[in-house]
């Protein structure tokens, strides 16, 4: 029978790890990659696994390939500390992996709580966000990508058909954290790729953003909440493209001080 590792990246989840753990307490090991916790994560991680790596934040893609480096069999589950596996999913993947493999990695469906309901639209469902399940030697990251990173996978592709759990946001300011840490990183990712900023294309990129979610993606169907994640993309979108210029511009620095004035 072919033998699971999972890994979880983490940074003071205190709050949601033991839930996670436990939802894939089934695999045959789990390792916690340590991007410097305060808070007594790893000391509830410890209670669930010896494999504690400690890994300097260098961009999620580098941190995600030393996840997949520190793991030991062939077969990975890549899980946040907000996601869950449910037992559904647990089993099927065992039954995949017993089977005869044609495929190198899958897709994993992954559904997303917010504001009090399960999101249907908005591009959150099936939210395909990269492969979930792969052979270790088949699968890296793009380690020059600090956010939204990218991927390569050598083979073919298949799909598991049930969902992993997502609860990214438990309150308001979770949101707007994660608006302001993404919104940064993209930035850095947009100045390496050489992209432009400023304040008209981050107006126009935002607003793009807020009608692909809202219209052409359906939000509104998903009433309040979707319009709210709408109005996140266009927050995100905006604040990355205005980051983007904003020290080259030297809009971090005040004016000199005069005493004269």
């Amino acid at each position: 029978m072919q033998k699971i590792s999972v890994y979880i990246p983490v940074l003071n989840e205190e709050d949601k790890i033991e839930d996670a753990l436990k939802s894939v307490a089934w695999a045959d090991e789990i390792v916690i990659l340590d991007t410097g916790c305060t808070d007594s994560t790893i000391e509830i991680a410890k209670l669930y696994t010896p494999n504690i790596i400690n890994h300097t934040f260098e961009g999620f893609g580098k941190l995600r390939n030393a996840g997949i480096d520190a793991c030991l069999h062939e077969w990975v589950l890549s899980i946040d500390a907000d996601e869950r596996c449910t037992a559904e999913l647990a089993q099927e993947i065992r039954m995949t992996l017993q089977q005869a493999q044609n495929h190198d990695g899958y897709w994993i469906p992954r559904r997303n709580w917010f504001m009090g309901r399960w999101i249907k639209h908005c591009g959150w469902y099936p939210d395909y966000c990269q492969p979930k399940l792969f052979k270790k030697t088949h699968m890296r990251y793009r380690d020059e990508d600090l956010v939204h990173e990218g991927w390569d996978l050598k083979g073919k592709i298949g799909y598991l058909q049930h969902d992993v759990l997502h609860f990214s946001y438990q309150n308001l300011s979770d949101v707007v954290r994660k608006i302001d840490s993404y919104s940064t990183l993209g930035a850095e990712k947009l100045r390496k790729k050489g992209s432009s900023g400023g304040f008209f294309k981050a107006l126009s990129r935002g607003i793009w953003a807020f009608i692909r979610t809202y219209i052409m993606r359906l939000g509104f169907l998903d009433g309040k909440a979707g319009f709210v994640i709408a109005l996140f993309n266009f927050e995100g979108t905006f604040y990355r493209y205005l980051s983007r210029d904003w020290k080259e511009k030297g809009w971090d620095q005040p004016p000199k001080f005069d005493p004269k004035v």
